[in-house]
């Protein structure tokens, strides 16, 4: 904790105990007792206000009223909360809770960045896109609020209106694309309305490729969406016609999407460090196969995030091998940061098999809180730690945890999930084989699907058969998504409780090696080119290619690229590897120029050059003498070349092309001779 520091723990009226020294020796804080804070001792809060610089309170129910206190009284300081109610005192297991609930006051200190943001505006332009009447109606809900237009897609018998409110159109969207404020639609069979429309709609004639662009698309039609995670994308909304109730909340949502909207940039990008493509050869595909909405597209070499798309899963960040694309709420440092002092603390605090829930806010929170308002509370050994989607979490977080001790990580997701779980259940599967592999035991790093607190309960209360780091390490997570990836896993390594050299790691996993067959590499570097992330080298002062495993991110450019096809990949953690900063992989010596000496190329290079050209015409018989110049650097041949004043065209004359007037003619003498 920081020099300073109060904090402030609550019984809540003695629902809960308060373990007030154990969190003062763990979290080496001044601490300060009540039994009802918010209320009768809030006189307390504020002395303690006047006395510290920070100030933590084990409280976030009445978090509002703490921060209106603070500010009434120009607090300087900084203010934290711990939710140590619902996740440790609230529990049948809440006198055993000390250091869990020091661990949670410890953790809420931690500060986190501030959030880039992306600026959305929308003027209200609105598409409503239809089969039936439904839409109509819809639009005439809306008309007063939105600038409306209908666009009906192969509409039955449709009762025009007595009065044009607003435009109503024919016509099927063939493609679209775009977000809230920005959406560019391509409609075939587009048709306005004859105004001589009696009993239904009657249509002028249609016309393709019509171009629409609106703020807002609200889809009635009941069939597939128009985008990928339709439910996801901002401005685009979309419910069953046949489902009143969902129209209504549709129509309420529109009614809010009228002005300028900040909405978290969830995503930093660097596309130097994408390993998608070189040379028009496509390699890393991670990010583009996991996306749900499309916000993310091919770039050239590397990928395109669209900020005002994406969704935020984090999938992307999760997969991305290189720390190309990282997760910015909050960064990956600054929760493993927190992750670092829950852990650090709770075993500062005694205690033991600590586990931590990784959970969101929408789902998570309300489904721990229900378990401490009618349920038996969480065991006094599961830490829950707050993210904003358990999709974002990768391998370099899950290794941090089990680093820092713990003995077992639990992510909390939906029954239903909202983002597709496909990256994460890779993520874990990587993690798994990991900590398998080196003695902390199998499946610790688990996914519990479900909606009820009492499954939730069922799934956290099996015994731990982990194997606990026997010392535990306590790095501070500082630097780059991939740099701390890589430090993670060294740290995982060393605390192991049975470490190995190699840990072997299914096909597709974002660590290994590239095998590199010494007999058929022609050391052309064509893989040095190619290779991303400099994890194949070359040397400018000796023909050589040297391998870092530690930088390989198994992209599969290099293999793609060698044309010897002396490159394989290798799915692995070598840790002996690494910790070495290069590996030779291929040596030879230089060939040294006849000439001048001046090196260049290698001597099995140049031999097999000469052998292939062993019998050509331009270096056998009375120009045997040219074969000199193969042994030569290209100045000194070009030298060569001119002073012999070589004749490329001196070739010996090729024979005549044969046709089919030669092969009659030798037909007909034939005959001629036979009579």
């Amino acid at each position: 904790m920081q020099a300073g520091r109060t904090i402030l723990v609550c019984s809540c009226e003695e629902t809960m105990p308060l373990h007030g020294e154990a969190v003062a020796k763990a979290c080496k804080a001044k601490v300060r007792s009540a039994d009802q804070l918010c209320r009768k001792q809030l006189d307390l809060f504020k002395a303690v206000l006047g006395q510290a610089s920070d100030v933590t309170v084990g409280c976030t129910q009445e978090a509002p009223l703490f921060e209106e206190t603070a500010a009434d009284l120009g607090f300087a300081g900084k203010l934290a909360f711990a939710n140590v109610r619902e996740q440790a005192g609230w529990s049948t297991q809440g006198a055993d809770a000390g250091a869990k609930t020091a661990a949670l006051l410890a953790a809420a200190a931690e500060e986190m960045p501030l959030i880039p943001v992306v600026t959305l505006e929308s003027k209200g332009v609105a598409l409503v896109y239809g089969r039936d009447e439904t839409a109509i109606m819809v639009a005439r809900r809306l008309a007063d609020t939105l600038d409306v237009t209908v666009l009906l897609t192969r509409p039955g018998e449709v009762a025009p209106a007595a009065t044009t409110e607003f435009p109503v159109v024919k016509g099927t969207i063939s493609a679209a694309k775009g977000h809230l404020g920005a959406f560019d639609l391509v409609v075939d069979d587009y048709a306005l309305p004859l105004p001589s429309s009696r009993r239904s709609y009657l249509w002028q004639a249609p016309r393709q490729d019509a171009v629409s662009t609106s703020d807002i698309v609200l889809d009635l039609t009941g069939g597939t969406a128009l985008f990928p995670g339709g439910e996801l994308r901002p401005g685009y909304l979309r419910a069953d016609p046949a489902d009143r109730a969902a129209v209504e909340r549709l129509i309420g949502d529109a009614r809010g999407l009228v002005g300028t909207f900040d909405k978290p940039k969830f995503i930093t990008f660097h596309d130097d460090l994408c390993a998608h493509s070189r040379n028009r050869i496509t390699g890393c595909t991670r990010c583009l196969d996991l996306c749900p909405t499309g916000a993310i597209t091919p770039n050239g070499d590397a990928v395109a995030i669209d900020a005002a798309i994406c969704a935020g899963c984090g999938a992307c960040a999760a997969a991305c091998p290189t720390g190309a694309a990282a997760y910015a709420l909050p960064p990956v440092d600054g929760l493993m940061r927190r992750l670092r002092t829950l852990l650090t603390t709770y075993r500062a605090a005694g205690g033991s098999h600590g586990v931590v829930l990784l959970h969101d806010a929408d789902h998570g929170q309300p489904l721990i809180d229900a378990l401490a308002r009618f349920g038996d509370g969480l065991p006094a050994h599961v830490m829950p730690l707050a993210v904003n989607e358990i999709t974002q979490v990768g391998p370099e977080l899950l290794a941090a945890a089990f680093a820092y001790g713990a003995a077992g990580v639990s992510l909390l997701g939906r029954a239903r999930p909202k983002h597709d779980p496909a990256g994460l259940h890779q993520v874990l599967a990587t993690a798994n084989a990991m900590l398998a592999g080196l003695g902390y035991g199998r499946d610790l790093a688990t996914l519990i699907e479900t909606d009820d607190p009492d499954g939730l309960a069922a799934a956290l209360g099996g015994a731990s058969e982990a194997t606990v780091a026997p010392q535990p390490s306590s790095f501070t997570p500082l630097g780059s998504k991939r740099g701390l990836l890589e430090l993670s896993f060294r740290e995982l390594h060393r605390a192991a409780p049975a470490p190995v050299d190699v840990v072997a790691l299914a096909k597709g996993a974002p660590f290994g090696k590239a095998e590199v067959d010494p007999a058929a590499c022609t050391l052309c570097h064509a893989c040095v080119s190619a290779c991303p992330t400099g994890a194949l080298t070359d040397n400018p002062d000796q023909p050589m290619l040297r391998f870092t495993e530690s930088l390989c991110v198994q992209c599969g450019l290099c293999e793609q690229t060698c044309p010897e096809d002396a490159i394989t990949l290798k799915p692995q953690v070598d840790f002996v590897a690494w910790s070495e900063p290069r590996r030779v992989v291929k040596e030879e010596q230089p060939f040294h120029c006849t000439q001048c000496g001046k090196a260049f190329g290698t001597k099995s290079t140049i031999d097999r050059i000469a052998a292939k050209l062993e019998g050509h015409w331009m270096f056998s018989g009375d120009n045997a003498h040219r074969r000199a110049a193969l042994f030569m650097c290209e100045d000194c041949r070009v030298e060569k070349v001119v002073n012999e004043s070589f004749d490329p065209y001196g070739a010996p004359s090729r024979p005549r092309v044969r046709t089919a007037e030669d092969y009659l003619r030798e037909l007909a003498e034939g005959r001629d001779k036979l009579n």
